[in-house]
């Protein structure tokens, strides 16, 4: 979906065709990932995420301090909404007066469905479909994808659980503050941006494009080349795992080494790049945007999020009905969508599957339709399951345990650790979902006061999320990051002793001496590379 979206922004800001695109860039991330492996994802996901929030605090800064102001994107969007048919006509239109506005594609005049026709609301229909589409996909997302499970089981247990909730506020100021500053002013500015450019993803080039020229468009292509690598590398590490434990290692080679399986799963990141470039450019060849693939995710995964959680936390969820209920729940929920479509639009193609009502029907049955299936299952036949027995069946590779003290294995810190996590990730879950959109109703239309808290507190996100990801993950590694500077400084210090001495030193037993100094040197540092990573570092 990323590399959909990415490959239509780099087509729009250089004039690459967006196929080629599609196979070049997952390149980027093939090479670093396949040579470095994890560590490398960790290190360069590190890097990525500072670029990252420091092109989304340039971007905040430049719509509303340097260009504008919020009480001017304020009045913009205001007279945006009250703009009558025909002043949008002579607003997007030739030189010649001849318009080529349209209702369906230009955001101009009232907006439908919206509290008094208004941008500046949150009582908004097609904003509540699309945020309960938002909420049920962003869940599959996280339970379904495997690299969110390879990093919390690299990681330390509490570490894990404090740096995902740190890292899952700190990610939110992306889409908040990057849609309050560049989604809002490509409104009022009245941008000539089509319905279908903003479904590819085309918005935040374009605003920073028109305020910036091309220093914004080098900006955004380096912010989403970022986003592209950082995800397609931790997606490649997954994939790759998958297929090298789970399935070379479980079915075809049981005994594998660890060079074994380092082999095989070079080769799966290699292929998977591959892949993902020829499966972006076969969505394009159907004519599908990232607009469309975000809202048809939780149609395709959405089934397999409750029957998941059930595993985790209860103890006579059934596997078998796990199973049973994703894949039911997948068929209901696609034919849902086929079935609301075809009510609503009379005929079913692309464009009125992507409409909001067909797609809130498919997500809503795809969620709730498995978990129902899988409650009612595990009620029938009930799998008495102690997870004392997971970890009795973990076989590691060439039986690996380093990193691991007792601690981290101590039950009554398991327990502490999901009792910590549990209570605050539900109470920031409820602020998110529930509080803040209820909080926003009695506003109805913003006033002018209230629409410049809602900038600020934008604004502050943005800025305190890029401060604790770049900051915190140096603090926390601080020691580490000491001592590897330390065994490196070492290493330089010895081997110009050994130049300077060289001339005068006719002594074999000198040189094997520095020698042996510059292996420990070299072999302190590689111990130190490979301890355990701690996640809420890489946060």
């Amino acid at each position: 979906m990323l590399l959909l979206g990415g490959a239509a922004t780099v087509e729009a800001l250089t004039g690459m065709n967006r196929k080629l695109a599609s196979f070049l860039i997952p390149w980027g991330v093939i090479l670093y990932t396949a040579a470095g492996g994890l560590k490398a994802t960790f290190i360069a996901s590190y890097l990525h995420t500072v670029i990252i929030y420091a092109v989304l605090i340039i971007m905040i800064t430049m719509v509303y301090i340097k260009k504008y102001s919020p009480d001017q994107i304020y009045d913009y969007l205001e007279s945006v909404a009250v703009l009558t048919k025909e002043e949008c006509q002579a607003i997007y239109s030739f030189e010649n007066g001849t318009t080529f506005y349209d209702e369906e594609t230009y955001a101009c005049g009232p907006v439908p469905n919206n509290n008094s026709g208004s941008y500046l609301t949150m009582l908004s229909a097609d904003g509540l479909m699309f945020g309960i589409i938002n909420i049920v996909g962003n869940f599959g997302t996280v339970f379904v994808d495997q690299s969110y499970w390879q990093s919390a089981i690299a990681a330390k247990p509490t570490s894990a659980s404090r740096g995902y909730l740190l890292g899952g506020i700190c990610w939110f100021a992306i889409p908040f503050s990057l849609a309050t500053s560049l989604g809002l002013a490509s409104t009022a500015l009245m941008l000539p941006i089509t319905s279908t450019e903003a479904s590819a993803g085309l918005v935040p080039p374009a605003v920073a494009t028109h305020l910036m020229g091309n220093a914004g468009s080098v900006l955004i292509l380096t912010m989403l080349f970022m986003a592209i690598v950082s995800t397609g590398s931790a997606e490649s590490i997954a994939v790759s795992s998958l297929v090298a434990y789970d399935i070379y290692r479980e079915y075809f080679n049981p005994d594998a080494t660890g060079d074994q399986i380092l082999k095989v799963s070079r080769y799966v990141i290699v292929i998977f790049g591959l892949v993902i470039g020829a499966f972006s450019v076969g969505l394009d060849a159907l004519g599908l945007n990232l607009g469309w693939i975000f809202l048809f995710m939780g149609i395709v995964i959405g089934s397999a999020v409750i029957p998941l959680w059930n595993m985790m936390t209860w103890e006579k969820a059934s596997g078998t009905g796990a199973v049973i209920s994703a894949w039911t729940g997948l068929i209901l929920a696609v034919i849902t969508w086929l079935v609301a479509c075809s009510i609503q639009s009379g005929s079913i193609t692309m464009d009125n599957l992507g409409k909001n009502e067909p797609m809130l029907a498919g997500n809503l049955v795809a969620i709730l339709s498995s978990g129902l299936i899988h409650f009612v299952y595990s009620r029938w036949r009930p799998q008495a399951f102690s997870f004392d027995e997971l970890d009795n069946r973990i076989r590691l590779v060439e039986n690996d345990l380093s990193g691991l003290s007792a601690e981290d294995k101590d039950p009554k810190m398991l327990d502490s650790s999901y009792q910590w996590i549990k209570t605050r990730g539900l109470a920031v879950t409820t602020v998110l979902l529930v509080i803040w959109p209820l909080a926003s109703i009695p506003a109805r239309t913003f006033t002018r006061g209230y629409f410049k808290f809602w900038i600020y507190v934008a604004i502050v996100w943005g800025l305190l999320a890029a401060i604790v990801i770049t900051i915190l993950p140096l603090w926390e590694s601080s020691r580490e990051l000491m001592q590897m500077t330390s065994g490196f400084s070492r290493l330089i210090l010895e081997r110009n002793i050994h130049k300077r001495s060289s001339g005068t030193n006719t002594d074999d037993s000198g040189d094997e001496e520095d020698a042996d100094l510059n292996v420990e040197s070299l072999h302190y540092c590689a111990l130190k590379t490979h301890e355990k990573t701690d996640i809420s570092r890489v946060v």
